[in-house]
């Protein structure tokens, strides 16, 4: 097997259609990074790569799991380890900064849940955990999805555990970028703009339909619940906003996780960084990762 490549970036930079590219022009398979491409069904909303790019180049972990499993960063490694043994040239390409982490520095040994601590903070309201958040973490105030309860449930729920800033546990993270990790970026405007397009790409290619018909199943699956897009279709479908406020709002939640991913990858030291620009096709981009790998 030869060295892997890292292919990294925030939501929209454009890292599926340059790692196509990349496994061109190099023969190799793409293992996907992504929290929610591993779900059978969430197609539209997760971007995930359609049936002929996948038969043109080998994808892997992707709709491994159906919408009543559940998928978390130790099943991602276990899945990984076993899709690398059979690739001569991997890429490694997504934008879920904690996958890639576990795969690089391991899992490390968080605290198990406490079934007693976490059913009272599930009974909390987003604002109550956020409060809580702030005065005992503020670090991690300032970059969690403060939309995603389970996350600010599990954060709060360490900090009780361990008496200790989820923060200061994460910070012992080293951030090394091995060899070959590509970091994409683009300006913020192009970004922004590439986020509304895509958004507005979903919505015409069917999102809602696609979320009513998931909808019994992700009703029972919050982590699944909580990819972006499906959860503001969800909440339009009971009713609680029409489709102007929720394609508006799918548009801002999805720039503020890129600012979050961005904030991420920002800590990894020794990546290559390429600044995507905007008129740049994928494939003079995977012309420039090959020239800085020579």
């Amino acid at each position: 097997m030869g060295a892997p490549i890292f292919i990294a970036g925030s939501t929209a930079v454009g890292k599926s259609s340059v790692a196509m590219e990349v496994a061109k022009v190099n023969g190799g398979e793409i293992i996907s990074v992504d929290s929610m491409q591993v779900y059978c069904g969430l197609d539209l909303g997760t971007a995930k790569p359609t049936t002929e790019e996948q038969t043109l180049v080998p994808h892997h972990l992707i709709n491994v799991v159906e919408l009543t499993e559940s998928f978390d960063a130790a099943t991602f490694i276990d899945k990984a380890r076993g899709a690398i043994e059979k690739i001569e040239k991997p890429i490694f390409c997504g934008g879920t900064g904690l996958y890639f982490n576990a795969w690089i520095e391991g899992l490390g040994e968080p605290p198990g849940a406490d079934e007693e601590i976490r059913a009272k903070l599930e009974e909390k309201e987003i604002r109550e955990l956020l409060e809580e958040l702030r005065e005992k973490d503020p670090a991690t105030y300032e970059v969690i999805d403060r939309q995603n309860k389970r996350r600010l449930v599990r954060a709060v729920e360490v900090i009780r555990l361990t008496g200790k800033p989820f923060s200061s546990q994460r910070a012992a993270w080293k951030g090394e970028a091995p060899p070959n990790f590509i970091l994409l970026q683009r300006e913020s405007r192009d970004l922004r703009q590439r986020i509304v397009a895509r958004v507005d790409q979903m919505f015409d290619d069917g999102l809602i339909e696609e979320t009513s018909a998931l909808l019994p199943a992700l009703e029972k699956n919050r982590t699944a619940q909580q990819a972006l897009g499906y959860r503001q279709v969800i909440e339009h479908l009971r009713g609680e906003r029409d489709l102007p406020e929720t394609k508006a709002l799918v548009k801002s939640r999805t720039w503020q996780f890129a600012r979050r991913q961005q904030t991420w990858f920002r800590k990894m030291r020794g990546a290559i960084r390429i600044e995507v620009e905007i008129e740049e096709s994928p494939g003079d981009t995977a012309r420039r990762i090959f020239d800085l790998l020579k």
